[in-house]
């Protein structure tokens, strides 16, 4: 989810995506809940107010592609319909259900966010070091003259992981634009420096559906194919 922040005096411009003192409660994929009311500050900018694992916080309203986005520092809020994205700046992003609403899963046409998941294996004799980090791109690489459009991130602490590593990472339908290669990529870094890379284009779909996409990483430097 890619979000772009624009100037405050701008975000008096932004219409109410959710009506002043709507109240709603989400649901997410690990079992988390989250209550959120929407309103506007004293200037008139839309903003939603989030409580979660014990916190209160206040989300400004920011640009997104389609539906609403509120953004205060790591912590983001993205809905649409029923369904919304959720990252507390600490964990990975949860997809997440209004209570009481019908599962996506449910629903006979297709969700304003699709889903995109897999695993990440990698082949070598030593251990990788406690700070080694996964991480998954979900990228738009139909622009030939420009870099790949990241579409969606998401990075694991490798400490203590066995491969293979299981991964999902959720994007809004919006954002694949009809000329859209959309592609899954994976590397291993330790600050900054990058140990394992995948040598193969992964295609995100399959005639238009989503796919299980399996990764296998190689060493930076070793032939390809080892």
């Amino acid at each position: 989810m890619n979000l772009r922040l624009i100037p405050l005096c701008c975000l008096a411009f932004l219409p109410l995506a959710h009506a002043e003192g709507e109240r709603l409660t989400y649901t997410c994929d690990d079992g988390s809940r989250f209550d959120v009311a929407f309103s506007a500050d004293s200037d008139g900018r839309p903003q939603a107010s989030l409580r979660f694992a014990g916190r209160e916080i206040t989300l400004p309203q920011v640009v997104a592609a389609s539906g609403a986005s509120y953004r205060s520092g790591d912590v983001v809020l993205h809905t649409k319909e029923e369904k919304a994205l959720f990252s507390d700046g600490k964990s990975r992003l949860r997809s997440c259900q209004q209570a009481g609403s019908t599962p996506a899963a449910a629903q006979p046409a297709a969700g304003a966010f699709v889903d995109i998941g897999g695993s990440v294996a990698w082949t070598d004799g030593a251990p990788l070091p406690p700070d080694a980090v996964l991480i998954i791109r979900v990228q738009d690489t139909a622009r030939t003259d420009a870099p790949a459009l990241t579409l969606a991130e998401q990075r694991i602490g490798l400490a203590g992981q066995q491969a293979p590593l299981p991964f999902r990472l959720t994007i809004d339908r919006d954002l694949l634009h009809r000329n859209a290669v959309v592609t899954v990529s994976a590397r291993i870094e330790r600050r900054g420096r990058l140990l394992f890379i995948n040598d193969s284009v992964h295609p995100a779909f399959v005639d238009g559906q989503p796919r299980q996409v399996a990764m296998q990483l190689r060493p930076v430097g070793a032939a390809p194919g080892r």
